[in-house]
């Protein structure tokens, strides 16, 4: 074993630890199915707001898209993590954060279907909702797998992938099924402070490579660069170094509108928001996370856009995914500190992923216990039974997600845009409009749901007939805009076309009331 192995090893075992400890010590405050999804309604300002980042950024997005984007656009890369920052986080909050605690807090609602169940008095709303999370949340949870494993696989090449990939779902089956969110909640503040840490300790690393030579290096250096001649992506100095990303400027675009807007309509992203405990955390919270969430995304794809000098323009052996990864080795392989640094990155990443999938398994576990089978039953299940059904079905979904991971199929970091697209597309508008406005219908809102699914649908249908699936995927950030555009639009249309019932309207108008209150 070499000695960066036995660091790794030595701080994920303490890491390990830790995040298990956790785990037990929020068993006792998780009894009860609000303590078990949102915490009892009473999470801090800090925890929330690394929460909500943590959940953001996940180890595909250094190993994946900073990775790719950095490699291709270069310094242009960018303004992705700062959309994320401003668009994703910062308006998100503003928006958002106090409607959503206050009128999940009036409907009693735990979860994204359990909202649109009360909001618009609709059980099919409901089943519909439940049924999308646990279908299209399993890909994305697959994709964080898959960056995480192959990144551990740079630092230890005679492991298998699919052996990190067991370890981090059982890792994450512990403490989540144990403690439910309070214990996702304080382990991603930990986690937050790590990544943080590390984000800050990488950009120091290869800022000081020689082949970048500091930030005013790293222009200068990008502006006389010239591809290799078996460069399979080849590019010039003068794209690299637009800061409106050149040629890719479309793109870029594309990909900044679904990684910012789609946190918007993602459940396990706005389920943050139902934790929270009053307006003065959401306004603390606003701060914290905005600053957290400029760090982590600028400073990936910062690192992402040094790439090509510190590799010096050759591709790695494993491609796109592999450039992250196999820029970790050049700039932290050696030396005691680097060695260090490499440790910590590796717990910076595993943070990152651990964070996103606690996130999305617990979102989609309580959309089948809690939303889809009282749905469809005819029996109400007691609490007791649904707190177990949950804990299962965390189990469960940790589980489907390991085995879609481990069929290596080349395209899952697409998929993981296919995915986001998907969620955010088909609940973004009767989500917000649901927030905003007294005259969203329940016909409105299901077409809203069924429109952001059509529009992805049928675009990959008509893609993968004429250029195959892995065309499709390809243009998943456009297909998953789209879907965000439509379902804003619709919502309010149909809405307009139809009446709710008079029973509805006074409802909704007792609903609205809860503004008035804190």
């Amino acid at each position: 074993m070499t000695t960066p192995q036995l660091y790794t090893i030595v701080a994920l075992c303490v890491y390990a630890l830790a995040m298990a400890l956790i785990g037990c010590i929020s068993y006792g405050k998780s009894k009860t199915l609000d303590g078990f999804l949102i915490g009892g309604r009473n999470i801090g300002a800090w925890v929330t707001a690394f929460a909500y980042g943590t959940t953001y950024f996940s180890a595909v997005v250094f190993v994946g898209y900073a990775g790719q984007h950095g490699w291709n656009i270069g310094i242009g890369a960018i303004w992705i993590g700062i959309g994320n920052a401003v668009l994703g986080c910062l308006l998100s909050w503003l928006l958002f954060a106090n409607r959503t605690r206050k009128m999940t807090k009036k409907l009693n609602a735990r979860t994204m279907p359990d909202y649109f169940e009360k909001r618009y008095n609709s059980k099919g709303l409901k089943i519909l909702a439940a049924v999308i999370i646990f279908v299209f949340l399993v890909p994305y949870s697959a994709a964080v797998y898959k960056g995480l494993g192959s990144l551990f696989s740079a630092v230890f090449p005679s492991v298998e992938t699919w052996v990190w990939m067991l370890i981090i779902a059982c890792l994450t089956a512990v403490y989540l099924v144990a403690g439910g969110y309070i214990a996702t909640a304080y382990t991603d503040l930990i986690q937050g402070i790590v990544m943080i840490v590390g984000v800050i300790c990488l950009i120091v690393a290869v800022l000081k490579h020689d082949a970048v030579g500091g930030l005013s290096g790293l222009v200068q250096n990008l502006a006389a660069f010239e591809s290799l001649p078996n460069d399979p992506n080849p590019t010039t100095g003068s794209q690299l170094t637009n800061i409106f990303g050149g040629s890719s400027f479309k793109f870029l675009c594309f990909n900044i509108m679904l990684t910012s807007f789609g946190t918007w309509g993602l459940p396990q992203m706005i389920g943050k928001f139902y934790a929270i405990k009053d307006t003065a955390a959401i306004k603390r919270g606003t701060i914290i996370s905005t600053i957290f969430c400029t760090i982590i995304g600028c400073g990936a794809y910062l690192i992402g856009s040094t790439s090509r000098l510190i590799l010096g323009g050759q591709l790695p052996e494993g491609g796109i995914d592999s450039i992250i990864p196999t820029v970790l080795m050049e700039v932290l392989g050696g030396g005691t500190l680097g060695i260090i640094l490499l440790a910590i990155i590796m717990i910076l990443l595993l943070s990152a992923s651990m964070s996103t999938l606690e996130a999305v398994v617990l979102t989609s576990a309580s959309a089948v216990a809690v939303d889809l089978i009282p749905a469809v039953s005819k029996k109400q299940p007691k609490p007791e039974s649904q707190m177990l059904l949950t804990r299962l079905l965390c189990l469960a979904f940790v589980a489907c997600s390991f085995i879609f991971a481990t069929q290596n199929i080349p395209i899952i970091v697409s998929l993981m845009s296919f995915s986001w697209g998907v969620v955010s597309g088909c609940f973004i508008g009767p989500y917000i409009w649901g927030l905003f406005s007294k005259k969203i219908t329940k016909i409105g809102a299901f077409a809203g749901v069924l429109s952001g699914l059509l529009t992805v649908g049928g675009a990959t249908l008509v893609i993968s007939l004429n250029s195959g699936f892995s065309a499709a995927a390809a243009k998943s950030p456009e297909m998953g805009v789209a879907a965000m555009a439509v379902s804003f639009v619709i919502v309010p249309l149909v809405s307009a076309l139809t009446k709710n019932k008079k029973s509805d309207t006074k409802r909704v108008e007792e609903i609205f009331e809860c503004y008035k209150e804190d």
